[in-house]
């Protein structure tokens, strides 16, 4: 075999091996941090068909995509001295590809403890009924420290919620004592106030009567006509109200 065929051959392998390992396909939700000699390039390669000098660069991919970060379950303690297990869902991405690559060495891991060391110690700055009622202010907490404290890494905490409280067994039943507690204050606070304005409109009410005698006469017969149709059953014997007056006259005279 001729040797010059040989030597084109071989040239042309080696060719082919440099270039499979010099080009990348950066896809959109990607960047490409290129390490040359050991030292990055400060901008990262966008999408797209990259080409890089192998061996001297080397290529890693990141993606900027929100990534989910499920918090496992935390032991803490309220302010109100509440023993409770907090579980949480933190979405971050990265916005800086350098950075994420070269300040820390795996920013899922870093963010993941991070995330459970300050549930912890967040959510023991609140009372039990404020992490119940009021989980907006907890999760935008959290949030704000996180985010402070990724930030050198290159990453954006977009969102933190605490998805479940567990609390032990007797406190759900004081709780529950307590909120049956409220309810019957409410119950009794709209029973007194119902009386109020039905002795309000009955005072009314009298004052009219008084103004006007004969309406007196006419809501008695209402009131027989309702008793008829309500009971058939029943016998009523209408008495005038004049005549049981003068009779009381009467015998006040006597008196």
């Amino acid at each position: 075999m001729d040797p010059f065929v040989v030597a084109v051959a071989v040239a042309i392998f080696i060719f082919l091996i440099w270039f499979f390992n010099s080009v990348f396909v950066i896809k959109e939700w990607e960047r490409g941090v290129v390490l040359r000699l050991g030292r990055m390039l400060p901008q990262a390669k966008p999408a797209g068909l990259q080409l890089v000098v192998w061996p001297i660069d080397k290529l890693t991919k990141m993606s900027l995509r929100v990534e989910t970060l499920d918090v496992p379950p935390q032991d803490v303690i309220t302010r109100d001295n509440v023993s409770a297990k907090v579980n949480a869902v933190c979405y971050f991405r990265v916005v800086d590809a350098n950075r994420a690559l070269s300040q820390v060495q795996n920013y899922l891991y870093a963010t993941s403890q991070l995330a459970q060391t300050n549930l912890r110690s967040v959510v023991g700055q609140f009372e039990l009924d404020e992490i119940l009622s009021d989980r907006e202010k907890v999760n935008a907490k959290l949030q704000l420290i996180l985010d402070q404290d990724t930030e050198p890494w290159g990453i954006k905490v977009t969102k933190v919620e605490v998805k479940q409280v567990d609390i032990p067994d007797n406190m759900q039943r004081a709780i529950a004592r307590q909120a049956e507690a409220e309810r019957e204050r409410r119950a009794k606070i709209i029973h007194a106030a119902g009386e109020l304005e039905a002795s309000t409109k009955l005072a009314e009410a009298a004052e009219v009567l008084e103004k006007q005698p004969a309406s007196i006469q006419l809501r008695y017969l209402q009131t027989l006509t309702e008793i008829g149709t309500e009971k058939n059953t029943t016998i009523v014997f209408p008495l005038p109200i004049d005549i049981i007056s003068q009779w009381v006259e009467s015998l006040g005279n006597k008196k």
